[in-house]
């Protein structure tokens, strides 16, 4: 049985891609904007999944979202070096205060979702985030 969330992206066509605002991305994962609010015109069109921030060093593309497992200072630092303004934290683990004021202090949007890694990416990628590789 499909949940409301797959009943509602699941006849997307696979070739349509589009962009999304912070609030449309949190609202799609029932998930919460802790930091952000500077970047609330900002469209994303790509998404990157990994805990492995030495992979997200490597990439170079403009309004991309990193999705995450890790809830520490290296990914706020690590996105910040990597130009990346978005961050989803995912696994229901929680930013601490110290990720929330660099996350402020650098303009970055912090999102918490209760959802897989694998979860959010499928769902945003079913809703046209497009994967950058």
């Amino acid at each position: 049985m499909l949940s409301s969330i797959g009943q509602q992206y699941c006849f997307k066509k696979y070739d349509e891609h589009t962009s999304m605002n912070q609030k449309e991305i949190a609202k799609l994962l029932n998930a919460r904007i802790i930091a952000g609010e500077a970047g609330e015109d900002m469209d994303y069109e790509f998404a990157f999944a990994s805990d492995l921030m030495s992979d997200v060093l490597t990439i170079d593309t403009d309004s991309l979202i990193l999705i995450t497992g890790l809830a520490n200072l290296q990914a706020i630092r690590t996105a910040e070096m990597s130009d990346i303004s978005c961050i989803i934290v995912v696994r229901g683990k929680k930013a601490t205060e110290d990720m929330v004021q660099l996350a402020i202090e650098n303009k970055m949007t912090l999102i918490e979702c209760d959802f897989t890694m694998f979860k959010t990416s499928g769902i945003l990628f079913n809703a046209g985030l497009k994967a950058l590789y």
